[in-house]
């Protein structure tokens, strides 16, 4: 698998993840209507949710994430 398409399947599973967890969250604690509990946990999931970004360095590419939690990149 290319390294560009690794990425956006660990973004699209960071995302689907932290949404699944949220969402059944805010399910459970707030009584709200089921569109405004998921656009809460779409947002919130996309604000904390890792990013992973490809980088061509010296001919070679790398997998590299950012998260809000972690200072600076990681390389994967």
């Amino acid at each position: 698998m290319k390294p560009k398409t690794r990425a956006i399947v660990y973004n699209f599973l960071g995302f689907a993840i932290l949404f699944l967890l949220l969402r059944l969250a805010f399910g459970y604690f707030f009584d709200i209507s089921r569109f405004y509990l998921a656009l809460a946990a779409a947002v919130s999931a996309s604000f904390l949710a890792p990013k992973f970004g490809v980088v061509e360095s010296d001919g070679h590419a790398k997998i590299m994430m950012k998260w809000i939690f972690i200072k600076g990149f990681r390389e994967i």
